[in-house]
């Protein structure tokens, strides 16, 4: 257990921390939460040993280690990936090294019968016992699976770890953490730079990871697959739920809710009282209530309202321009870097307003489509070409690295801005959380989150008819990329978007394609149903081989089938909650604004005729939605009943 009492941090004047305590117990699954900057990374290295707190104390269970993964870092290495991954068992060299010392040292005695002698035979034999517990003669085999559920294939294995980039180097330390099984497993940002399929066999390997997990991520699907406790660092304070964070997100907006109400009901009374003193504070005749009534306000203890950050990006892209009816159209396209083929004859035709969502592992091609349609990538085979009036915009997967250090937050924007938006760069830049003294930091100051809020404050003010965003929700916290997935579903133009976040393409894109072993497959459907008949198509292939080796052909048609209905039932039943959960969003958004209707009817303010009409369709509307919701959940209901 590690045990966290009384921890303060401060961090320019603001503290981090103040007076947190908590818990880690040994098979704790732990997400991390809070808006940038709220010290999540920070308590990670604190956790880990990197950094010290100003007060508190950090307790942990003797032996016990902690293995930390942080965002970024550079390995230095010679060896190759295989090699290195290895590394990760450094205890059992040793004990190899020691047995091979103490068999060396028995082969030379020749005193049999002492007790020195029988001393020598008890140690090497818990020598080995010891390398047969920490998995010895499986390490190879256990390392590579791990290589090869991040991504890596056969080939890469005798590669120089410098050779790949640094997103590939960051899996090799991740390979290493996770063979290496530390008691306390810390995790900052892990899918960063992983593909959705290394993400979901992480997925995996952590729900059975035998010691604690402590999580931070930006990606709310892979939080709650894993998390079963959510801790919130908000103002200094942490709240602990015993719950996903997608829980913890509903607790979390009830114990506000529940503070507002306290917080309410409070002044109430106390304007009573106050009323009260004031009303009979010179009648002798209430002395003594008038006293009791003081006493009672200095010894109520006033209800604490959390500190409620409202500080949340706000935009929307621009109307997009006219543009033909075909946007992208390409026939037999090829890329090659010297030997290796990325894809090949590729035909490809996107027309106006579609979204579609590049996918796939990394390295497959995803990132080079997208340089060939913005034209940042000429030397390719085949044709291509955009269509009539395409304007495009483009967001890179190092947009936030490609802007100029040098240059000042203002500067970067008003480059670009022409017009009417000139005079307008600072309240945009304000719309991204950059007030005035921000505007004149120079980008190289910056964190990761603020750079990637700049670059997409550029890709604002470029108006478009075609966006191609290459992971554009990197270092963007939960709320931001809420709003940037709305901006995106209210953008009236062609949308290619390349992302691994789950949650981010669930319901924004369209169709899919997805770009493997260097072709290009459509598909029509979510990102959740692309999901779900990859996983069909993985375990048709492996039933193929499977059967190559073993004629019970039978029993496996028999569980394929069987397989295929569930998965079948699983997808329908995706799609029953998603429409209610589609009707509930729609109510929220009626209820709102229904409210906002009352409020101005509840000022005594007289209201046109408009008005009152606006107001009867806002509730029939809102009744034609109940009734919606009422028959949609009863197809839920029906559905898993097996009526359905």
């Amino acid at each position: 257990m590690i045990a966290v009492n009384n921890l303060s941090v401060q961090f320019t004047g603001t503290n981090l921390f103040d007076g947190v305590t908590f818990n880690i117990a040994d098979h704790d699954r732990v997400g991390l939460v809070g808006k940038n900057g709220a010290g999540k990374s920070t308590l990670l290295k604190i956790l880990c040993g990197w950094q010290q707190p100003e007060t508190g104390t950090l307790v942990m269970s003797s032996g016990q280690e902690v293995g930390y993964l942080p965002q970024e870092m550079v390995p230095d290495t010679t060896r190759t990936v295989m090699d290195e991954a290895l590394t990760a068992f450094s205890r059992i060299d040793e004990l190899v090294a020691l047995q091979q010392r103490l068999t060396d040292e028995i082969a030379e005695r020749t005193d049999y019968e002492s007790d020195d002698y029988t001393r020598l035979l008890n140690r090497h034999n818990e020598v080995t016992e010891q390398m047969v517990l920490l998995g010895a003669d499986s390490r190879q085999e256990h390392t590579e699976k791990v290589l090869l559920g991040l991504g890596f294939k056969h080939s890469d294995f005798g590669r120089p770890v410098a050779e790949f980039s640094g997103g590939w180097q960051m899996r090799v330390e991740l390979a290493k953490l996770l063979l290496s099984q530390p008691d306390f497993l810390l995790l900052d940002e892990p899918t960063n730079h992983l593909d959705i399929e290394s993400i979901q066999w992480l997925e995996n390997f952590l729900q059975g990871y035998p010691g604690a997990v402590v999580l931070v991520s930006h990606d709310r699907t892979f939080l709650d697959n894993i998390t079963k406790r959510t801790i919130e660092i908000t103002a200094g304070r942490i709240y602990d739920y015993k719950c996903s964070y997608s829980e913890y997100v509903i607790q979390m907006q009830e114990r506000r809710a529940s503070q507002m109400a306290q917080l309410t009901a409070q002044q109430r009374q106390v304007a009573q009282i106050e009323a009260f003193i004031e009303r009979f504070r010179y009648k002798a005749t209430k002395s003594k209530q008038v006293q009791s009534r003081i006493k009672m306000l200095d010894k109520m203890e006033m209800v604490q309202i959390d500190e409620v950050s409202t500080e949340n990006i706000h935009f929307q892209f621009q109307p997009a321009p006219h543009s033909g009816k075909i946007v992208v159209e390409a026939e037999h396209l090829g890329k090659a870097y010297g030997d290796l083929q990325v894809f090949d004859n590729v035909d490809f035709l996107l027309t106006s307003g579609k979204k579609v969502a590049f996918v796939g592992k990394n390295g497959e091609g995803k990132s080079t489509m997208a340089k060939i349609i913005v034209g940042d990538i000429k030397d390719y085979t085949g044709s291509f070409k955009l269509g009539a009036q395409v304007q495009v915009g483009y967001y890179a997967q190092n947009q936030a690295a490609m802007l100029d250090g040098e240059k000042t937050v203002f500067q970067t924007i008003d480059d670009i801005a022409t017009g009417d938006i000139r005079p307008k760069i600072r309240n945009i830049l304000g719309q991204f959380l950059f007030d005035s003294e921000d505007c004149d930091k120079k980008v190289k100051v910056l964190s990761g989150g603020e750079k990637a809020r700049l670059a997409l404050a550029k890709l604002l003010l470029t108006p478009s008819n075609l966006l191609v965003l290459d992971e554009p929700t990197n270092h963007l916290d939960m709320d931001s990329k809420d709003i940037l997935k709305n901006a995106l579903l209210q953008y009236t133009g062609t949308l290619i978007l390349v992302s691994h976040d789950r949650d981010f393409l669930d319901g924004l894109t369209e169709m899919l394609y997805e770009f493997r072993d260097g072709a290009v497959h459509e598909f029509k459907g979510d990102i959740y149903e692309f999901l779900d008949w990859r996983e069909a198509e993985n375990a048709k292939q492996q039933a193929r081989q499977s059967h190559a080796s073993d004629n019970a052909k039978s029993a496996q048609s028999q569980g394929r089938q069987a397989y295929e209905q569930s998965k079948d039932r699983e997808r329908e039943l995706r799609k029953l909650r998603n429409a209610v959960e589609k009707i509930e969003k729609e109510i929220e958004r009626l209820e709102g604004l229904i409210a906002e209707k009352e409020a101005v009817l509840a000022s005594g303010n007289a209201q046109d005729g408009d008005f009152y009409t606006q107001y009867q369709s806002l509730k029939d509307q809102l009744d034609q939605q109940m009734e919606a919701w009422e028959d949609a959940t009863i197809a839920v209901d029906e559905f898993q009943e097996g009526r359905g």
